[in-house]
């Protein structure tokens, strides 16, 4: 009779979570998705918004997989609300400018912030005069009132400008590359940029 007594007063809310349990045929699945809730609503972000970093995150890292596998391990990406960080240490500057690359035609990307360090400075012949180029054009694209500046990336070589982003039409895809090739020290412009209505998207 005692025990009978006792198992009277188990808490309700632990006998739906058993009864739900049971009714699912999968607790691991229940007990999976309930603390992954828990563990979002304890972050500023909220569930929904941490499921769609979580996705952008997985499709990068397959993009590197498929592209370039070395970026997999050399690169650290962090995602916040649909802007994503690169961080770490790559051989070339071309796969720095890869990454950014790839990590634009994911979608929900609004922002990508690369700051990845090239190791080999060998093909690097100014630094200065390619961040001068790259400093120039920033301040070009923020002053633009027809250009949403964060929406692209910027990246000098040799005097090389790499563009990379999405425009929201044409139009403003026009006016970021005729502001880089109008920079000084810019010897070619190379454009990655794709629009909205990109399928990739």
């Amino acid at each position: 009779m005692p025990a009978v007594r006792r198992a009277r007063f188990v808490p309700t809310a632990i006998f739906l979570l058993l009864a739900s349990v049971s009714l699912s045929g999968c607790a691991s699945a229940v007990i999976g998705v309930g603390t992954a809730a828990v563990a979002a609503s304890t972050t500023e972000k909220g569930f929904s918004t941490s499921v769609a970093d979580t996705q952008i995150h997985a499709k990068l890292t397959d993009q590197f997989i498929k592209n370039d596998f070395s970026l997999v391990t050399a690169v650290d990406v962090s995602v916040n609300d649909g802007a994503v960080l690169l961080t770490g240490k790559v051989k070339t500057p071309e796969e720095k400018i890869l990454a950014t690359k790839l990590a634009w035609e994911i979608r929900g990307v609004r922002e990508v912030v690369n700051e990845l360090q090239v190791t080999d400075a060998s093909s690097i012949k100014d630094i200065a005069k390619d961040l001068a180029a790259s400093a120039t054009l920033r301040t070009k694209l923020i002053t633009d009132s027809g250009i949403s500046s964060l929406n692209f990336s910027i990246d000098v070589v040799n005097g090389t400008v790499y563009l990379s982003g999405v425009a929201t039409n044409a139009g403003e895809m026009n006016r970021v590359v005729a502001h880089a090739r109008d920079v000084r020290f810019t010897q070619q412009v190379v454009n990655y940029i794709i629009l909205q209505t990109d399928k990739r998207l």
